[in-house]
C-alpha cells in the first residue's frame, strides 16, 4: 500500500509543477486555448493519443467488448490505430491546421461560423459541444473511480472529487501548454504500463498459449454455443464488432476535442511525424487494452453482477487487474489516472473555450476583452468539471448506463453532427449552410431519440449509424441549397494554393 500510495503522490506532484511551470504559456486566448499554435509533433501526437484513450477505453470498452467478443476485439484496437489515428492525421490534419489558421479559427464552432458565414451555426455547434461532452466526461470519471476503490478501497465520490480538483488545478493555471507537457509524460507510462499488465496477467493464466487454450474450450449462450468462438478471428458476433469499430475509429474524426489538436500543431511538416508517432501510440494502448480484455472471462470469478443478475462490465478489468501484485496495481493505476486525466483536461478545455469564445463572447456578453475571456474560460473549467463530476457519482449510484453506452451517446451525438460537415468543409467547396445543419440535426436527433425510444438496441450502433446517415445526408442536401457565394469559398481555398518561384534558363538551340 504504501508502494502504491507513494507512486500516486509522485505522480500528482509532477502533474501540479507542469501546470504551474506552464502558466506562463496561458497569459491570452491562443495561448490557453492552443498554445500558441506552437506545439511541436511528439507533444501533439502524445496529446491525440492520450485523449483518445482513456478509463472509458482501458475499463469500460476493453472489459465490455472483450467480454462480448473474445480476442477478436482487438480489431477495435486496430481499427483505432489506423483510422482514428493514422487516417485522421493524413486526411485531415494539414487541411485543418491551414484552413484553421487562414480562417483565424480556435474552435469548431468558430470554424463552422466564418466556412459559413454563419453565427446561428457557431452558436448551435457551441451548445451541443457542451451538452454531450458532459456524459463522456462523466463516464471518464466512472472508469477510474472504479480501478481506485478496487486498489485503495476509497469510497467513489471521494475518488471522483479528488480527481475533479487536481484536474481544475493544473488546466486552469496551465492551459493548453500544460496539457501538452502532461499528455507527453502520462502517455509514456501508458506504453510502458500497458506491456506491463497484458504480459503480467498472462503470466497469471499460465503463458499465452495456455490463455488462449482455456478461452477456446468457453461456450455460453452468447457465443451461439460455439466452442472457441472467442478465440476466433471476427468472433461470435461480427456485425456489432463492426459497428463498434466505426464509432470508435472514424468517430474521432468530428469530435471538436481531437480535432483540435491539429489546430495547435507548429507547422505542416509536422503532420507527418506526428501521424506515425500517433499511430504506434493507438498500435500499443489501445490494441494492448482490446487485446488484454479479450482475456475477461478467464477472470469470470471476481466479476460482479447488478441487481437484475446482468453482468456489470466495468467491474471485468478491474477484476483482472486485482490478481496482481501490489506493486503492479500502482502502476495500472497510474496507467489509468494518466489515460484518465489527459482526456479529462482536453475535454473540459474544449467545452470552456467553446462556451466563452464561440457563445459567450459578442452573444451574452458583446464586448469581452482578452482579460474577461482568459476568467470566464478558467471559470468555465471548474464549472464543467463540478457538473460532470455530479453526473459520474449520480450514474454511479443510480445504476444508469455502463461506461461504454455513456461514451456512445456522447460520441454518437458529437461525431454524428460535426464528422461529415467538418470533412466535406475541407475538401468540397459546393457544401452548404443548410448540409450543415441537416447533419446537426441527424447526428443530435438520432442519438437522443434512440435514448428514449430504443429502437436501435445499442446506442453504440445507433453513433456509428448517426455518422454514415451524415456523410450520406451532407452532400445530399447540398445539391437541393442555396450555394455559398463562389468567390468568398474559393478564397477560403486558396490557403490551399502555395506559389512556388523557380529560376530557369533558356537550352541551347541546336
Amino acid at each position: 500500500m504504501l508502494a502504491k500510495i507513494l507512486i500516486i503522490v509522485v505522480f500528482f506532484g509532477i502533474t501540479v509543477f507542469i501546470g504551474f511551470y506552464c502558466r506562463r504559456h496561458a497569459t491570452d486566448v491562443d495561448g490557453f486555448v492552443l498554445g500558441g499554435r506552437s506545439v511541436g509533433p511528439w507533444l501533439t501526437a502524445f496529446a491525440y493519443g492520450t485523449s483518445y484513450f482513456s478509463a472509458v477505453i482501458f475499463v469500460g470498452y476493453a472489459g465490455q467488448f472483450g467480454w462480448k467478443y473474445g480476442v477478436s476485439a482487438t480489431w477495435i484496437g486496430l481499427g483505432n490505430a489506423f483510422i482514428g489515428s493514422l487516417m485522421a492525421w493524413y486526411v485531415l490534419g494539414r487541411r485543418t491546421r491551414i484552413m484553421t489558421r487562414h480562417l483565424n479559427s480556435a474552435t469548431m464552432p468558430s470554424f463552422f461560423e466564418k466556412r459559413f458565414e454563419s453565427k446561428a451555426l457557431k452558436i448551435a455547434s457551441s451548445l451541443i459541444i457542451f451538452i454531450f461532452l458532459i456524459p463522456y466526461t462523466a463516464s471518464v470519471y466512472n472508469g477510474l473511480s472504479r480501478l481506485f476503490g478496487m486498489a485503495f478501497d476509497i469510497p467513489y465520490t471521494y475518488c471522483v472529487i479528488g480527481m475533479a480538483v487536481l484536474t481544475c488545478i493544473y488546466v486552469v493555471v496551465g492551459g493548453y501548454m500544460a496539457t501538452a507537457m502532461n499528455d507527453f509524460i502520462q502517455g509514456i507510462i501508458m506504453l510502458f504500463g500497458i506491456i506491463m499488465v497484458i504480459v503480467s496477467v498472462l503470466s497469471g493464466q499460465g503463458g499465452f498459449t495456455e490463455a488462449i487454450r482455456k478461452l477456446s474450450e468457453i461456450s455460453v449462450p452468447e457465443s451461439n454455443g460455439i466452442t472457441g468462438s472467442f478465440v476466433s478471428f471476427f468472433g461470435p458476433d461480427v456485425l456489432n464488432l463492426i459497428g463498434v469499430v466505426v464509432l470508435t475509429s472514424l468517430g474521432t474524426w468530428g469530435l471538436p476535442q481531437m480535432v483540435q489538436k491539429f489546430y495547435a500543431i507548429k507547422s505542416e511538416k509536422a503532420i507527418n511525424k506526428g501521424a506515425i508517432i500517433s499511430t504506434i501510440f493507438a498500435l500499443v494502448v489501445a490494441g494492448g487494452s482490446y487485446f488484454l480484455g479479450g482475456f475477461g472471462r478467464l477472470a469470470s470469478d471476481g466479476v460482479a453482477t447488478k441487481a437484475n443478475g446482468a453482468i456489470d462490465y466495468d467491474s471485468i478489468i478491474p477484476a483482472m487487474i486485482s490478481k496482481l501484485p501490489d506493486i503492479l496495481i500502482g502502476i495500472v493505476v497510474v496507467l489509468v489516472l494518466s489515460a484518465s486525466m489527459s482526456t479529462l483536461s482536453s475535454l473540459v478545455l474544449t467545452s470552456s473555450s467553446t462556451m466563452t469564445i464561440d457563445f459567450m463572447k459578442g452573444t451574452v456578453a458583446k464586448n469581452m476583452s482578452e482579460k474577461k475571456q482568459l476568467v470566464s474560460m478558467r471559470i468555465l473549467v471548474i464549472v464543467f468539471v463540478i457538473v460532470s463530476s455530479g453526473i459520474a457519482i449520480f450514474q454511479y449510484y443510480g445504476n444508469f448506463a455502463f461506461i461504454a453506452q455513456l461514451m456512445g451517446i456522447s460520441w454518437g451525438a458529437l461525431a454524428g453532427a460535426f464528422l461529415a460537415p467538418f470533412l466535406y468543409s475541407l475538401y468540397w467547396k459546393k457544401i452548404t449552410k443548410g448540409a450543415v445543419w441537416a447533419s446537426f440535426a441527424v447526428g443530435v436527433g438520432l442519438t437522443v431519440s434512440n435514448m428514449f425510444l430504443g429502437y436501435i438496441s445499442s446506442p453504440i450502433n445507433a453513433g456509428a449509424i448517426a455518422m454514415v446517415a451524415g456523410l450520406i445526408v451532407v452532400p445530399l442536401v447540398s445539391l437541393i441549397t442555396p450555394k455559398m457565394d463562389k468567390q468568398k469559398v474559393d478564397d477560403m481555398f486558396s490557403c490551399y494554393e502555395t506559389k512556388v518561384l523557380v529560376s530557369t534558363k533558356n537550352s541551347l538551340e541546336e
